[in-house]
């Protein structure tokens, strides 16, 4: 953990947030039994929330799907836990959208405004572990416009999740 100046909020590193949905994930009798898929909306359960990191199990049928968002100031990791994911990004000087395929076991970490759309885009349910530092507050929604990322709206924790 970084240390924080007066009045700051302490950071879980990427590193460490990677080796924590990592080390869940890998556990599936950890997760198993609380695990719900719902067709009507990704599922999402907090495991663990403390001052400085929080850690979600979500589930994925197939389709499902986040829309492009990022997660405030927080820093990020996700972990697959079964099945597979693709994250779609749009890199700032490169028109275009870049997809990455990942499987139960990796671990993706991501820095703070790292913008991503993650979907199911397989025929099997999914599984994901995802962790953040400091706790979300909020995550923006963007648009994919001709012209790029378009903010479209902001949600707030504890109003919209």
């Amino acid at each position: 953990m970084k240390a924080s100046a007066v009045g700051a909020v302490a950071q879980v590193s990427q590193l460490r947030l990677g080796q924590m949905v990592g080390a869940i994930a890998a556990q599936p009798a950890s997760w198993r039994d609380i695990v719900r898929f719902d067709a009507s909306r990704r599922w999402y359960c907090r495991l663990e929330l403390t001052d400085d990191h929080e850690v979600w199990l979500l589930s994925w049928l197939p389709g499902q799907e986040t829309g492009f968002h990022d997660h405030g100031e927080a820093l990020g990791a996700f972990a697959v836990a079964q099945g597979r994911l693709r994250e779609r990004t749009v890199p700032a000087r490169r028109p275009g959208v870049r997809n990455r395929a990942f499987t139960a076991g990796d671990v993706r970490p991501f820095g703070a405004g790292h913008v991503h759309d993650v979907v199911n885009a397989w025929a099997e349910p999914a599984v994901s572990v995802h962790a953040y530092s400091p706790p979300l507050s909020a995550m923006r929604r963007y648009e994919l416009t001709a012209g790029g990322l378009v903010h479209a709206s902001t949600e707030r924790s504890e109003l919209n999740w």
